[in-house]
This record gives C-alpha cells, sequence and structure tokens, in this order.
C-alpha cells in the first residue's frame, strides 16, 4: 500500500473494516482481538501507530521489524489463536513517521482468540456468546466459502491413500518433524477443519476442501459435476488447438498434469540466479500461474478454467470472487486467499509461500524469461542478415 493510499483509508475513519490502533513497543491483546473479529467477518485493514481520530502517531522506527515479527508470531501461536491465521504486514512511511498496515483477509473457518470468539460490528469488536449467535456465525462462514461445504456421506475410507501419502512425503522434505507425520487420514483432515460438526445440521462431515485435495474423481464429480480444467496449446491452429488436455483428477496431482503440459510446450532457457543457482524460468512462471489457479478458483461457478499457451503469450481463464476490480501491481497488491484451507495444504507441501509471492515472483520472472525470447528473435535475424549478405558475396565472387 502507497503512502497515499493509506492516508486516504486513513481519512475515511474507523469502521467496520478499518481500525486504528496506537503502538508502543509490543502487540497489545486489542489488536489481536480486532484481528480475530476481521477474520470472523469481512476483514479489513488494520493500521497501527494511528490515532483514534486518525492522527499519525508512527511506532518507533528501531521497533518496527520486531513488531513485525511480533505480529505475525502471534497469529501463527496456536495457544492464542484456534485455528491460527497468516496476515501481510507492512512498513508504510508517512512523512518523517512510520506506520505498520496489516491486511486482514476473511477467513472461511470461525477463530477464537485466548478461547472467546469475536466478530465486528461497525467500528468495535465484540465477543459472541450463546449457541445461535455462534450457530450463526459459522452459517454466514460456510455461505461465503464454497470450500466449506459439507458432505456427510462419504468415509475416510473413500479418499486416496496415495495422495495423503504424496502429501507426507512433500512435508517430510519440508519439515521433517512436521505434526502430519504422526496423525492419521483423518486426522489431518481434522487439524485443517475439513472434517467437522456443520452448525445447521449439527451433523459431522468433510468440507468440499477435502474432496477437492484428497477425494477420487468419482467423489469430485459427485461433489461438482462440471469440474474440470482445460489446458490448450494454441500456436499453429489458433482456431481450434495444436494439443489439448482435459483434467479432472484432485487439484495437488493436477498441478503436476499441468505442469507437464507446460513444460511440453514452452522453451526453458537458460538462466542463472544472483546466487549462481540454475533457475527454470518457465517451470517458475507456470507453477505460480497454475497453482494461484487452482488455489483461488471459485468452485462453485461452472466457469472451466482455461490454461492456454499461445505462440507470444500465456492466458488464463478461472472463475473468482474479486477483491478488486483495477490491474494488479506490486503497490496496489492487496493478498487474499480465496480457499483457505486449501492454500494451507499447498504451503505446507511446498507449492506456494507466503500471500502475495506468487504475483511478485511473476512480476520478477516473466520480463527476464520474455527479454530472453526477444534476445532469440534478434540474434536470429542478425544470423539471417549475415548469412544473406554472406550468400550474396559468394554470388558476386563466385571464383572465392
Amino acid at each position: 500500500m502507497t503512502s497515499q493510499k493509506a492516508l486516504e483509508k486513513i481519512a475515511l475513519g474507523e469502521n467496520l473494516t478499518c481500525e486504528f490502533k496506537r503502538c508502543g513497543g509490543d502487540i497489545e491483546n486489542d489488536v489481536l482481538e480486532t484481528v480475530c473479529a476481521f477474520l470472523n467477518r469481512w476483514g479489513g485493514d488494520i493500521f497501527l501507530g494511528v490515532g483514534d481520530d486518525g492522527t499519525i502517531l508512527g511506532v518507533p522506527a528501531n521497533a518496527a521489524k520486531d513488531l513485525i515479527r511480533n505480529f505475525n508470531n502471534c497469529l501463527n501461536n496456536d495457544k492464542l489463536f484456534n485455528p491460527t491465521a497468516v496476515c501481510a504486514v507492512e512498513e508504510i512511511k508517512i512523512a518523517d513517521k512510520i506506520i505498520l498496515h496489516a491486511y486482514i483477509g476473511a477467513s472461511s473457518q470461525v477463530h477464537a482468540f485466548k478461547g472467546k470468539i469475536y466478530d465486528r460490528i461497525d467500528d468495535s469488536d465484540f465477543v459472541v456468546k450463546g449457541t445461535d449467535p455462534i450457530a450463526q456465525l459459522y452459517i454466514r462462514k460456510q455461505n461465503i466459502f464454497t470450500e466449506r461445504r459439507m458432505f456427510f456421506n462419504f468415509k475416510i475410507e473413500d479418499f486416496r491413500e496415495d495422495v495423503f501419502n504424496k502429501v507426507r512425503v512433500r512435508v517430510q522434505n519440508r519439515n521433517k518433524n512436521h505434526p502430519w507425520l504422526e496423525m492419521t487420514n483423518l486426522e489431518i483432515l481434522k487439524n485443517l477443519g475439513m472434517y467437522t460438526k456443520d452448525a445447521e445440521s449439527d451433523k459431522t462431515g468433510f468440507a468440499l476442501a477435502s474432496v477437492l485435495l484428497f477425494g477420487t474423481d468419482e467423489m469430485i464429480r459427485y461433489c461438482l459435476p462440471a469440474y474440470r480444467t482445460d489446458a490448450i496449446c494454441r500456436k499453429i491452429n489458433v482456431d481450434r488447438y495444436d494439443d489439448r488436455d482435459i483434467i479432472e483428477m484432485n487439484i495437488i496431482d493436477s498441478v503436476g498434469r499441468l505442469m507437464d503440459f507446460a513444460q511440453k510446450h514452452l522453451n526453458d532457457k537458460f538462466y542463472l540466479a544472483p546466487d549462481m543457482q540454475r533457475i527454470s524460468l518457465s517451470s517458475n512462471i507456470c507453477r505460480e500461474i497454475i497453482v494461484n489457479m487452482l488455489m483461488h478458483r471459485e468452485f462453485s461457478s461452472s466457469l472451466i478454467p482455461r490454461f492456454i499457451i499461445e505462440k507470444d503469450k500465456i492466458i488464463t481463464e478461472n472463475a473468482n470472487k474479486a477483491q478488486m476490480p483495477d490491474e494488479i501491481t506490486l503497490e496496489n497488491l492487496s493478498p487474499l486467499s480465496k480457499n483457505p484451507m486449501i492454500a494451507k495444504v499447498f504451503r505446507e507441501i511446498g507449492f506456494a509461500e507466503e500471500l502475495g509471492s506468487g504475483t511478485r515472483n511473476l512480476y520478477k520472472y516473466v520480463p527476464i524469461y520474455s527479454g530472453f525470447l526477444q534476445d532469440r528473435i534478434l540474434w536470429t535475424a542478425m544470423f539471417l542478415e549475415l548469412r544473406f549478405h554472406w550468400m550474396m558475396k559468394c554470388r558476386l565472387q563466385p571464383n572465392k
């Protein structure tokens, strides 16, 4: 967020999705209560170092980095938040002062801070008490996030054991002490909030996210009859296609299938990173595109996502509940996980990193890859031109 954008938001005052907090050298409980309320409502912006009247007070400049680290540590502390959460925190310099901006996305789950559930009403945070208000909160969450849609006629034996094992291998490669390694399949789904009690029907069932990640093709078709992803290569036959792959499997295996399709039809140019490590530019670019397309899809829509490779560009089409209508830039980027439960699994197995990293990587690698293509065209043109002059010279001077 730019300083100008921050000032515009601050000028509007505190409201349902905006909160100002004074901040000294530590993250106080009232800040974390607001985080919990935003997670349970529509999300919002928290400005640390701003008075209730919008006065820019700033935070101690030498403490800004520690405050950001402490903020994230608190959100990832399961003794404070249940379940834990993530958010993006950034420094913003206004005049000679530094404030912190934290964007809290609306969560698909109901969160509690220190055992209490908070909700946001107008510009205040309230503790939710009573069975009915808490049940209504769960019902509201299910209507917002498609991944939380519940199914009650499946058993844990119906899910694919090989996909669970694949996930265990990937998390073990990243963390040998990962808790999932000691859990059963059902315990993993419980840990993710994908096997839980439905507040409306009072039945225990599996969330749609569990089916999309670990279910068989038949289970997915039962839950989402229109579910599929279309991969198309259209370089020569632009009216139809040169190659096509219709993918109807779970989204974990879909990543590999789409990556294979991309590697089949894209050049992989040599690139040496500043740390002297070789990087596959096409793989890095396509992984970010593919993972974000699958992870942030709105599954309630029957629109078929398409991954299209053309001669000079890659196009993706994906149903999504967009939060902002503008062109996405690094300056206005406000990361928001559309399917938080699916996103968490993708982060744990290494398909995705922190929120917003995919867009930043695309801005980093795409110009480099495009530059390689331009250089290739330029050098090819120069070679043909030199070859043409050499042939003309030979024809003009045949004896030589």
